[in-house]
């Protein structure tokens, strides 16, 4: 699960939001689910609260999480879904490596 990190970018590779490219605001590794920015989107309805006069009231629209499964790292090269593997620079850090064209993630 740590292969999908926040600013990660993803595209989705399966539900109503299939094909669309977005970066990863949050990830939630104890469910398995990511929130990517300006997908899946929601709406719910909030009420005002007491001491919060900040908050944004009545129907608000925010992204809705997508399992991991359902989304795939984009290849920094060819902007197409990739998986993730692992390797070592010259200074000898590990970093993460695209599997299709092998650049560096990170």
């Amino acid at each position: 699960m740590a292969k999908i990190r926040h600013d990660d970018n993803v595209i989705v590779i399966s539900g109503k939001d299939k094909g669309k490219i977005g970066k990863v605001i949050r990830v939630e590794p104890d469910k398995g689910r990511v929130y990517v920015e300006g997908l899946n989107m929601i709406k719910r309805h909030q009420r005002p609260v007491a001491g919060r006069p900040n908050l944004q009231v009545g129907v608000i629209e925010k992204e809705g999480p997508i399992h991991v499964s359902n989304v795939a790292i984009v290849d920094p090269k060819d902007h197409k879904p990739t998986r993730v593997g692992h390797s070592t620079n010259e200074q000898g850090k590990r970093v993460r490596i695209a599997r299709r064209s092998g650049a560096e993630l990170d």
